[in-house]
Parts: C-alpha cells; sequence; structure tokens
C-alpha cells in the first residue's frame, strides 16, 4: 500500500500553514490526490514541497521555481533541470553579491556621516 501524508502532517513537518500548501497546489507546483475533501500527498508530493520550500529559502520567487519543475517533467529532464538550476543559482549568487555591496557601500557612507557630525560637534564646542 502506498504511503500517504496528511495536510496536518506535513504542515506540522515543515512548520507552515495549511494555507501555503493550498497556495501551492493553486499554483500547480503540487497534485495532491483528493479523496472527498481530503487531500492526500504521496512522497512524491513531500519531496517536491521540501525543494520548493528549498527554493523559497534562497530566494526562487514562484515562477522561477515553476519554472524548474516544469524543465524536469519535459525533455531534457533532469539534465535540463540540473543546468537551469545552476543558471538560476548563480544569478542568484550575482543579485545576493551586488547586495552586500551596496549594504557595505551605504555602511561606509553612514559612518562617513557620522564621523562628520561628531567632528562638527567637536568644533562648535559640543561633547557627545
Amino acid at each position: 500500500m502506498d504511503k500517504y501524508y496528511s495536510i496536518t502532517e506535513l504542515t506540522r513537518e515543515f512548520g507552515i500553514s495549511t494555507r501555503t500548501l493550498r497556495f501551492y497546489e493553486d499554483e500547480g507546483l503540487i497534485h495532491p490526490e483528493r479523496r472527498g475533501r481530503t487531500r492526500l500527498f504521496r512522497p512524491a508530493d513531500r519531496r517536491l514541497i521540501k525543494e520548493i520550500l528549498r527554493g523559497r529559502r534562497i530566494g526562487f520567487t514562484i515562477a522561477e521555481i515553476r519554472e524548474i519543475i516544469q524543465v524536469y517533467k519535459d525533455p531534457p529532464g533532469e539534465m535540463g533541470q540540473l543546468q537551469l538550476l545552476m543558471k538560476r543559482v548563480e544569478e542568484k549568487r550575482e543579485d545576493l553579491r551586488q547586495k552586500r555591496k551596496d549594504i557595505d557601500d551605504t555602511l561606509t557612507e553612514l559612518d562617513n556621516v557620522e564621523e562628520a557630525c561628531l567632528t562638527r560637534l567637536a568644533e562648535i564646542g559640543v561633547g557627545t
């Protein structure tokens, strides 16, 4: 007999809401079986949820995740999926590097402004 997971089991395991799982279903990312109003998730659905959450943690959008999933389902299959994933990872890495540079530049500018303020306060005889 196939192992199925309930929505409650998966929400507890992954620390997400039922609304999140329903959203992923509405977006076409997962396709649980339905028995009446009950959703039954297969091990493949569970693995997919795990990968979706991983993608979200590293900053992929739902559209990017959908694209990666779709490439796996269509030719060239896993090879194409891995190549696309590597491309998306590099793009995300570059984006994060730029953000880090922007943050470092902003921190440096804040240090300069603070130093200028302290210098001017000292010039006008105000102790800090």
